[in-house]
């Protein structure tokens, strides 16, 4: 039985990808700060870590062992303008979006060469290609999306499949913090009329964890439905 590990598993997308990796059969490892809505759900084991503690990730990944895929789902955006951050918010929102994962491709990946497979899936955004408001969101997004490309030159040719996702506006908690006026935008200007569900982007995380064709490696998918966010 192949084993997953996704971060922030317990909630959003990341429960829906949980969920939906449980009824395959995997077995998943869900990191996250907090056990919870991982009752019912089988195959899986939780693990309690805080990604700001980017030092320790090491020892993490030894802990856990043998990883057959990662999916680093995790993230923070802070409802404020780019210049009201704190230094500490700043640092936090790196470390979670952007160090961690970089981190936790670079000790998995040590694993996965030796064998010569492994697939790896980084949650990005929209956002990341196109600018957002919260500028440090932006960037890491954008961040995480180059590293994507980069690891894929750099482990490809170890058979490690590493590709990314961007998706709009998705209906979870986190689309509460979205102004009405951005939220009405995006709504005016995709073909359907309506956000994402969390259900649909899972379902194309899962895809690339599991079952897509290992020549696409290095790429984004957009799920906008068409149109990016003004």
């Amino acid at each position: 039985m192949k084993r997953i590990l996704i971060t922030g598993g317990n909630k959003g997308i990341g429960l829906e990808t949980t969920k939906i990796l449980s009824q395959k059969g995997y077995q998943i490892i869900v990191v996250a700060r907090q056990n919870i809505n991982l009752e019912e759900i089988k195959n899986c084991e939780f693990i309690k870590y805080d990604l700001r503690n980017i030092t320790d990730i090491s020892a993490l990944v030894e802990k856990i062992g043998v990883i057959d895929v990662l999916i680093n789902n995790s993230g923070i955006m802070n409802t404020c303008p780019y210049n009201n951050y704190s230094q500490q918010e700043k640092e936090d929102l790196m470390k979670v979006n952007l160090d961690a994962p970089i981190e936790l491709i670079t000790c998995i990946s040590k694993q996965m060469i030796p064998r010569k497979e492994g697939r790896i899936v980084n949650v990005a955004s929209v956002a990341g290609q196109i600018g957002h408001p919260d500028v440090w969101y932006a960037v890491s997004k954008a961040g995480l999306i180059n590293a994507t490309k980069s690891f894929a030159k750099l482990l490809g040719s170890h058979g490690i499949v590493i590709n990314a996702i961007a998706p709009g506006p998705v209906e979870t908690d986190m689309l509460a913090t979205i102004p009405e006026t951005r939220k009405e935008a995006v709504l005016a200007s995709v073909y359907s009329g309506r956000f994402a569900t969390a259900q649909e982007v899972a379902k194309t995380i899962v895809w690339l964890a599991t079952e897509s064709p290992k020549y696409i490696n290095g790429t984004c998918i957009d799920i906008n439905n068409g149109s990016f966010p003004r």
